[in-house]
């Protein structure tokens, strides 16, 4: 693996092929209303990019299960989660704070445990006030845009992605379709997808650099290329909780 800005590990956990919920994102849009904004800003965000992932897609489905728009907070993770491979804001993997939540018995929110996008000590209290729970999470079948095309159909996907070179340099509104590998290293949450009017594809996904970057916090990535992994290596490695 090519030098990581987000320590982010590749999970070998075995794929499982369960039922999504029957609702439908707004596609091709920015997500207003249905997900908090990205946050925090580059230089904090960045080791802590699995729980960014992690938490978005959460958000999103206790919206979808409860009708409650509710800001959960990735800092009970950094601070937490220390299970397996996730190490706080060392890195981590996103089916690692899934699965943290799972034994938790849910997450707190941002009002409860606010971030400070460093290392903590537990706070038991705090991590005791759950807001949020979820049964397990899944992952989607490696290497198929119609896997990923399936599954964020119905609610946010987290996924990894190679972030080395172009992509940290991309400052634009408009589809990234640049120079990318497969060597996973960042953390991220594809929120939709859509189509331009010139007959481009992309997925439009969520970051964690905050709202300054790119568009308002979004990317929109192109998809259904030639390559199997997808641009960035986008469709190698993604999940999505369960309730």
């Amino acid at each position: 693996m090519s030098q990581s800005h987000c320590h982010y590990h590749v999970s070998k956990l075995v794929v499982v092929d369960h039922p999504f919920p029957k609702v439908v994102l707004d596609l091709g849009t920015r997500p207003v209303g249905i997900l908090p904004p990205p946050g925090p800003n580059p230089v904090e965000g960045a080791r802590s990019c699995w729980a960014f992932s992690t938490i978005a897609a959460i958000e999103r489905i206790t919206q979808l299960t409860t009708g409650k728009l509710i800001s959960l907070f990735e800092q009970e993770l950094v601070d937490y989660d220390r299970s397996g491979k996730d190490a706080g804001c060392e890195g981590g993997y996103m089916e690692g704070g899934f699965a943290f939540i799972v034994q938790n018995k849910g997450i707190a929110t941002e009002t409860i445990y606010p971030c400070s996008t460093n290392d903590g000590t537990c706070n038991t209290k705090k991590e005791a006030s759950h807001a949020a729970k979820i049964s397990g999470y899944e992952n989607v079948s490696a290497n198929s845009d119609s896997a990923l095309l399936k599954a964020v159909a119905n609610l946010p996907i987290s996924v990894s992605i190679d972030v080395v070179g172009a992509f940290f340099q991309f400052y634009s509104s408009e589809i990234f379709t640049g120079d990318c590998g497969t060597d996973l290293d960042h953390g991220v949450t594809v929120v939709g997808y859509g189509t331009t009017t010139d007959g481009t594809k992309y997925w439009l996904v969520k970051n964690s650099w905050g709202t300054s970057w790119v568009e308002e916090g979004y990317i929109r990535m192109q998809r259904d290329i030639a390559a199997k992994e997808g641009l960035c290596g986008i469709a190698m490695d993604s999940s999505y909780p369960t309730t």
